[in-house]
């Protein structure tokens, strides 16, 4: 064991961590960085990149049904070689997880591999190789993580019962499943599942799926899932589950009042996720977690704990941030820059992107219409199919764009709510015209190329602007 020191010691290498440590290296801070598992984190290795590898080979097999389906086109599915999928997503995540320990060795990061815990406000004790005790001059950000939340008596086994962590990593295709909670990532698997021929009962215990998106993009979004085959129970419970040799039988209670036993090979658990703070010391800096676990920051411009030089990132937030890999990069920035003297905006959580990457696809950012008329302001809303473009209608998914905005003729954007294919793509400018209080009038004067999709965004503004040309 020996000692040591930098300028800012980082616990935890996923998105909110590397990107921590990348800043607060490229501005000219000593950071050492400690990960007992890999650097990336979840998002890498286990979330984001390997399950929308797994999503855009599920788009694809989609395009083949549509092509015999809808455009003539005879063409059919042999099957899905498990062996070669997977290769192609471990491939992609390889590719990515080089790239980022190359990005922290040129940055001059110092990597640690091992488990760490704090024994004081700006020390921390590593166990691994190298280990030692590290003393941190200008401060100490934790960035563990988080983990999917399982339910007692109900423990995974990685085979019959799965979780998001280890869903895409279970043994071959079920031909049947159900996916326990209907939120983004349940949605997603749902998707998945369906789109590789598998028989998929969506369950969530609110009254409809994505229960913290607009209501409008819930009912879209189910009426998408129901339209490909996926069963969806809202205001539905999870009473027991059986394992057994051939998958699991799963008892729900639903809102009608009756009991639903849902048989498939396969259960997803998929009802959130909790922060890792486990071994973490909290203690020894005077910190201490909320009731959900995490870890509140005593001042939110600066990302800084109770325990002064002790900042907090990504997942070990509570709301209003996110839990976000992409929120969690801003997170790291703005901690660095914090770190290193500088001034750096806080994060403006209400203009970071949502996004839902099933098919539909859903992508919002801002307020919902909902919330916007809770917080006691009078709103006008505009919705517009996305059937009502041409590129819409090519696309043939059905899918919406709605508008929340102010009322007047001066009242700023307050919401953008996307349903269909490629939305995911499509919400960088309504986070620009919501992060900037643009009004529908500054939008409408720009010109949307004909035909796409993004057009429909156009003539929503236009309309919202009194111009409208095919929505009136």
């Amino acid at each position: 064991m020996s000692e040591d020191s930098a300028d800012v010691i980082v616990i935890g290498g996923g998105t909110g961590g590397y990107s921590t440590a990348l800043r607060a290296a490229a501005l000219g801070l000593t950071v050492t960085l400690a990960e007992r598992d890999l650097v990336g984190g979840t998002c890498l290795h286990r979330g984001c990149v390997p399950s929308k590898a797994m999503l855009h080979a599920a788009e694809l097999v989609d395009g083949i049904a549509e092509a015999r389906e809808r455009w003539g086109v005879k063409a059919s599915l042999d099957s899905v070689d498990w062996g070669a999928l997977t290769a192609t997503r471990d491939d992609i995540v390889t590719r990515n997880h080089r790239g980022v320990e190359g990005h922290l060795e040129r940055a001059g990061v110092r990597v640690l591999r091992g488990t760490a815990e704090l024994t004081g406000p700006r020390t921390v004790r590593v166990t691994g190789e190298p280990g030692g005790t590290f003393t941190a001059r200008r401060g100490v950000v934790l960035a563990t993580g988080s983990a999917p939340r399982v339910l007692p008596g109900l423990e995974p086994d990685g085979h019959r019962v799965v979780t998001s962590d280890d869903a895409l990593f279970a043994p071959g295709l079920p031909a049947s499943v159900v996916v326990l909670g209907g939120g983004a990532i349940g949605v997603e698997y749902a998707s998945f599942h369906r789109s590789l021929g598998a028989e998929v009962t969506l369950v969530e215990a609110a009254d409809r799926l994505l229960p913290l998106e607009d209501a409008d993009v819930s009912r879209h979004l189910t009426r998408g899932l129901k339209k490909r085959g996926v069963r969806v129970l809202t205001s539905a419970r999870l009473t027991d589950a059986t394992r057994h040799p051939g998958g699991v039988t799963a008892r729900v209670h639903t809102a009608r009042g009756g009991d639903t036993a849902l048989e498939a090979e396969r259960l997803l658990v998929a009802v959130g996720r909790a922060p890792v703070t486990d071994g973490l010391g909290l203690a020894a800096a005077g910190l201490a977690t909320d009731g959900r676990g995490h870890l509140p920051p005593a001042d939110w411009s600066r990302l800084e704990t109770a325990a002064a030089g002790v900042h907090v990132v990504g997942d070990l937030l509570p709301p209003p941030s996110l839990g976000l890999a992409h929120a969690s990069f801003a997170e790291g920035l703005l901690v660095a820059e914090t770190l290193a003297g500088l001034p750096s905006r806080p994060v403006d959580y209400a203009a970071v992107p949502r996004v839902t990457y099933s098919s539909p696809q859903t992508a919002s950012v801002g307020l919902t219409e909902e919330h916007a008329r809770e917080g006691g302001r009078e709103v006008a809303v505009n919705t517009l199919p996305l059937t009502a473009t041409a590129k819409g209608m090519v696309h043939g998914q059905g899918g919406m764009v709605k508008v929340v905005a102010e009322r007047g003729g001066d009242g700023r954007v307050l919401g953008v709510h996307l349903v269909g294919p490629h939305v995911s793509e499509m919400i960088a400018e309504s986070q620009l015209v919501v992060g900037w209080d643009a009004e529908p009038a500054d939008v409408a004067q720009h010109i949307h190329a004909h035909p796409t999709l993004s057009e429909a965004v156009g003539e929503a503004y236009l309309t919202l602007a009194g111009r409208g040309l095919h929505q009136h």
